[in-house]
């Protein structure tokens, strides 16, 4: 008798490990296909021996497909996932970044990776909350956490009017933002190329502006524009993506950087095209899905021109897939700019000074992707 009590727990052990498999399987198939990328998507579920799924998703559209999949299989489970935004963020699930360059990090520390950067009025979409951070995500998708210090929240009635205010856009490369009309007057805080604020008013030389949290200050009217008017007039040509390039010669290289305070090899490219009206993704193996290829066969690069995008790494192998790590942008003459180390220049001509040969070796291909149309 003891022998077969045993077995039927046994068999109940077995049929529910089992269970859980083929939900777990299910789960990793949903993930996959609605979240491969999880820069840009979270998708974090679970599954127990009972069938409780817990865990926690910004797309819903996955939770539903998770669910009929279940359904279809036959699989009763209870749902205890939650869906992103956190209840806890109440009606506050949109944010405007409220300094120069906020710091948006791997994880809620400060001591987390830096994984990217966001400028001084850009808008985000506010996740969840863990002490005095928010898991954001900005327009390009990319999701990370950033402490309360760095944006405001908003509802969306505050948001909504805050998007729709006319703003200006700061274009030189650093600068600062006055409490008065003259730079005698007290600073209110520093300002980089990129950063937004609404527009007041416009007075004979400076722009009178207003920060995300309600601050007012003064801007120098020939270190701005009017966004609309800089949008009607940007276009990123092959000689406004080189020149503003080279206008970032020497930034130290920073890991997670997209702002003139420091760049990653991505940061850097994709901070030349914002510069210039074109959004492009954030990391370099995204930045190699956009755009069209263009042809360097046996390394020769005569076809390529200027504000194309060189991008380096690891080939794929029969063991291991193709890793993509960098990425510079070619500005003619044989030479491409990068970050590495600082914004330089360096060169695929053998003979020149420049000459580049560890970037050389380890060349995967190349793109075009400036678009001639942008707004």
């Amino acid at each position: 008798m003891k022998r077969i009590c045993t077995g039927f727990l046994l068999l109940l052990l077995v049929s529910a490990n089992g269970f859980a498999q083929s939900i777990d399987q299910i789960v990793e198939a949903v993930r996959k296909q609605y979240a491969p990328d999880k820069r840009v998507a979270i998708f974090n579920v679970e599954a127990d021996s009972l069938g409780n799924l817990t865990g926690f998703t910004n797309l819903p559209e996955a939770k539903q497909a998770l669910l009929n999949q279940l359904k279809a299989a036959d699989r009763p489970v209870v749902d205890q996932i939650q869906l992103l935004p956190s209840p806890v963020l109440g009606e506050k699930v949109f944010a405007i970044v409220n300094v120069s360059v906020a710091n948006l990090r791997s994880n809620a520390r400060h001591s987390a990776e830096l994984a990217t950067q966001a400028l001084l009025g850009m808008p985000l979409n506010v996740l969840d909350k863990d002490r005095n951070w928010y898991q954001v995500q900005t327009p390009d998708q990319y999701i990370s956490w950033t402490d309360s210090g760095a944006l405001q929240l908003m509802t969306r009635v505050d948001y909504e009017q805050w998007q729709a205010a006319e703003k200006i856009i700061y274009t030189s490369p650093v600068g600062f933002v006055y409490s008065e009309s003259s730079k005698r007057s007290q600073t209110v805080s520093d300002i980089v190329a990129g950063d937004m604020l609404a527009l007041v008013s416009e007075q004979r030389q400076c722009y009178q502006v207003r920060y995300p949290d309600g601050r007012t200050g003064y801007v120098p009217k020939r270190d701005a524009q009017r966004l609309d008017r800089w949008q009607a007039m940007v276009r990123p040509t092959e000689n406004a993506l080189v020149s503003t390039a080279k206008s970032l010669m020497g930034i130290p290289y920073l890991w997670g950087g997209t702002s003139v305070k420091g760049m990653d090899c991505s940061g850097f490219t994709k901070t030349v095209y914002m510069l210039n009206g074109q959004q492009l993704p954030r990391d370099a193996s995204q930045q190699v899905n956009v755009g069209e290829l263009v042809e360097t066969p046996g390394k020769n690069f005569s076809q390529l021109r200027p504000g194309d995008l060189l991008f380096f790494g690891e080939p794929a192998t029969l063991d291991k897939p193709e890793r993509v790590v960098h990425v510079g942008m070619w500005i003619g003459n044989n030479e491409f700019i990068h970050a590495s180390g600082q914004i330089r220049i360096s060169s695929m001509n053998p003979t020149a000074p420049n000459f580049d040969v560890y970037e050389l070796n380890r060349f995967l291909r190349a793109k075009r992707v400036a678009k001639t149309s942008i707004y």
